[in-house]
């Protein structure tokens, strides 16, 4: 049986829908980097998982270029030296990108139009700039 982290009401991930992989890890660390896999790969099939269609497509949207062609979301951690702290690092870093995914859109922006004053008190200030830098030429002696 795998367990469930719920992230909101109806939005849900499934361990089973993840997978890693254990890599080596990049940067300093000695003759250890190159012997021992720290660093975690996680992936996660956002297109096979139960996720509602919305927060589906804002998620691989969110993703960017950590989600493939197929939909599957991969996550990269090798900040820590041990396999656990990574591991750990890669899920609350997925999560936190299905749990953005899943809040409500932000309402649409409103359009609005200065008003009628404004319009006039904007072009009587550029009249004004502009008689003072056409009166800031050369004086000619006539």
């Amino acid at each position: 049986m795998s367990t469930r982290v719920e992230i909101a009401p109806d939005v849900t991930v499934d361990e089973a829908d993840i997978s890693e992989d254990f890599i080596r890890a990049a940067g300093p660390g000695g003759q250890n980097v190159n012997k021992v896999a720290t660093a975690v790969q996680l992936r996660y099939d956002a297109r096979a998982a139960d996720l509602p269609d919305a927060v589906r497509a804002r998620l691989i949207r969110l993703a960017g270029q950590r989600a493939t062609k197929d939909g599957v979301i991969v996550i990269e951690a090798g900040r820590f030296r041990t396999q656990e702290r990574n591991r750990a690092d890669a899920r609350e870093r997925l999560l936190a990108l299905v749990a953005r995914a899943a809040e409500p859109p932000p309402p649409p922006r409103k359009k609005t139009r200065p008003s009628k004053g404004a319009v006039e008190r904007r072009l009587k200030a550029k009249a004004g700039r502009s008689s003072v830098k056409r009166l800031r030429g050369r004086v000619t002696e006539d």
